[in-house]
């Protein structure tokens, strides 16, 4: 964290991160309670969503943002096709029940286990010790999580595979597996994404990014194993790989920046795709507007929205999810001016002189 020169430095409660920054341990507890969180949210959410679900109402017009998931991917259907909620509260508690494993495992690192990752009951465990100044360390970490992505892209196109997801086009849950060997396809969709109208598609992305995203946590992996003894021989290289650039507020700031590009992507997607974001779930299109700032609206009739301010379920994920984008690259500007060393503290300052001017 920025300390402007002053190593005695203290923060607020309120900043949370100053805590965990220098230790491993409590950052992983951190991380694994935050799951737990979103576990919980889900779990009750989802249930919530379920008592209120009114079958005479299109489930677009019901802002049921956990349901509309749970129906795209063939979930909740009865034997007949038709959509009746079976097995959705059985998902639910599920998430409930683990959020409490996850809450578990929060409190166990965060007061139990060691708080640096020095040693524990797992070997080499003290490899994955925080040390944001060392590019082997953070790619070596990276690496690893990008692995996990990618199984979790597999797992996805398998369930499409084996289970079958809601294709709009013919009204009804199908297996979809286009196979692993058809980028040239995804590729060719870079700039025209949000137009794909081919759940084929879809799952050939999913699986293109998994062979990205393992392919690039293996090399990540293996260029972060380094030795000291190495690191110094290949001194030009590691200085490539960032060394000197690398603070925790600068991967901070690119981690918002990230979620700041993914949640402009989504929204703009959510907002006009209508095979992934089905219209049976998720309610019409949707269409941009400008005032103060851009917002997305209603295309269709939606006086039968009792929820989310009278609007459909697609109005509240894309506007929640492009506004919760922008306050991400709020964020990601201001730790990005702080890794830089810009001290904010001279605005005021500056200010006040003008105004004695």
């Amino acid at each position: 964290m920025q300390t402007y020169g002053n190593p005695d430095v203290t923060y607020g409660w309120w900043v949370g991160n100053s805590v965990v920054t220098n230790r491993a341990g409590r950052f992983i507890g951190s991380h694994v309670g935050h799951t737990g969180i979103i576990c919980f949210a889900t779990g009750a959410s989802c249930l919530w969503e379920l008592a209120r679900f009114d079958s005479s109402i299109p489930m677009g017009h019901q802002s049921s943002i956990y349901l509309s998931h749970l129906a795209s991917l063939g979930i909740g259907f009865d034997e007949a096709g038709v959509w009746t909620g079976a097995g959705v509260a059985t998902i639910a508690i599920f998430h409930l029940i683990f959020s409490a494993v996850y809450g578990g495992a929060g409190l166990l690192h965060s007061l139990l286990f060691d708080p640096d990752l020095q040693g524990g009951p797992i070997g080499r465990v003290d490899r994955f010790k925080l040390e944001w100044d060392n590019p082997d360390n953070m790619v070596f970490i990276l690496g690893h999580h990008l692995i996990f992505l990618g199984v979790a892209n597999i797992w996805f196109v398998e369930w499409a595979r084996v289970h079958g997801i809601y294709d709009p086009a013919v009204e009804a849950v199908r297996t979809v597996f286009p196979g692993y060997g058809d980028f040239g396809m995804v590729w060719g969709h870079q700039f025209d994404f949000v137009k794909i109208d081919s759940l084929e598609d879809v799952m050939s992305g999913h699986a293109f990014l998994a062979f990205l995203q393992i392919t690039g946590g293996a090399f990540h992996i293996a260029t972060g194993s380094t030795t000291p003894f190495e690191r110094k021989r290949l001194g030009e290289y590691d200085k490539f790989k960032g060394s000197g650039l690398l603070s925790a507020e600068a991967i901070l700031s690119w981690s918002l920046a990230g979620l700041f590009l993914m949640g402009v992507v989504a929204a703009f997607w959510a907002a006009t795709n209508t095979t992934v974001y089905p219209t049976e779930w998720y309610g019409e299109p949707l269409q941009l507007k400008f005032g103060i700032s851009p917002y997305w609206v209603d295309t269709g009739d939606i006086s039968d929205c009792k929820y989310f301010f009278g609007h459909t379920t697609r109005a509240a994920l894309v506007n929640v999810q492009y506004y919760f984008a922008f306050f991400c690259l709020q964020g990601h500007l201001w730790h990005a001016l702080r890794a830089l060393g810009f001290d904010f503290r001279r605005i005021p300052q500056a200010v006040g002189g003008l105004t004695e001017a």
